[in-house]
């Protein structure tokens, strides 16, 4: 059984675009969530001295997609930490893409080089699998050597980390259709209906068969569906580019779960053309999710 939750948002400098202390019932963790042009403010943060695991996002200007690097920071000897090394990624012109940074610490500093280290390879595998964001890290991160004791204990820090930043806003570890095993922390929805849809292509002559899920996010396009490989004058630009994408759609075989806010949109992608979408997803009752949706 899930159980609820008590999280707390300080905003420091009274607006939610400003700078942010994320603290959780029970837990020794704490979070602040810093826009890059407040870095200077947070000079009087202690808790920003401690080592830590940060997190770097951003969005692309080119593709729209989220961007995240994902890094780690131990104690110094001149007493500078998770902060100081934030200040060095803004000073670098290599990591000028981000926008905002979450840092993560405890308040009793208790994380030594093993224990950050292993934090760093789970948190930047779990947002490699999840397909969100796109993951900066060019090498894969030391998972280090931990008792099964210190083990357990880092994973429960793992899993109240994926419920403050997932509050802050930020979805890097959410998988985009949820696990139906229970879990503790994450309890899956009842309401992602399965949709399809089934058409003969005028233009490729082939059988277009696509799969997908309704969730609270929107319309999840399920990896194996059958694409359309032409398209039509009638396309949505932003769903050209799409299906554009290197190897998102290898011989017409979606390769990826894919995120569409839109059940249009998300038709528009399968049929490489203008449809409506509400209209050509059905349930397996044969029902169209316009129908379904007026019977609720």
């Amino acid at each position: 059984m899930t159980r609820s939750k008590t999280i707390q948002l300080y905003l420091i400098d009274g607006v939610p675009k400003g700078r942010i202390k994320c603290t959780l019932a029970n837990w020794t963790g704490i979070a602040y969530k810093i826009p890059r042009i407040e870095l200077d403010k947070a000079k009087s943060i202690d808790y920003l001295k401690q080592s830590g695991v940060y997190f770097l996002f951003s969005t692309s200007d080119e593709t729209q997609e989220n961007i995240v690097y994902i890094g780690q920071v131990g104690n110094r000897k001149n007493g500078e930490g998770i902060l100081n090394r934030l200040q060095e990624h803004k000073r670098n012109p290599d990591k000028d893409y981000w926008t905002e940074a979450v840092a993560f610490t405890t308040t009793n500093n208790a994380f030594g080089p093993t224990e950050i280290s292993y934090l760093e390879n789970q948190f930047t595998n779990l947002a490699r699998d999840s397909k969100r964001y796109i993951v900066k890290n060019s090498n894969e991160p030391n998972l280090g050597h931990v008792t099964e004791e210190k083990e357990s204990e880092l994973e429960e820090f793992i899993d109240y980390t994926k419920i403050v930043i997932g509050s802050l806003g930020y979805r890097v570890f959410e998988p985009l259709i949820v696990d139906d095993s229970p879990s503790e922390f994450i309890e899956p929805s009842s309401k992602e209906l399965l949709l399809y849809f089934k058409q003969k292509s005028r233009k490729s002559k082939k059988s277009i068969e696509a799969s997908a899920k309704q969730t609270s996010e929107g319309i999840v396009l399920l990896k194996g569906s059958h694409i359309e490989i032409i398209d039509s004058t009638s396309i949505p630009e932003k769903i050209r580019k799409m299906r554009q994408k290197d190897n998102l759609v290898i011989d017409g075989i979606l390769q990826e779960n894919t995120l569409f806010t839109s059940p249009t949109y998300a038709a528009a992608f399968v049929i490489g053309g203008h449809i409506n979408g509400k209209n050509a997803w059905k349930d397996e009752h044969g029902r169209s999710l316009n129908e379904i949706e007026k019977s609720e």
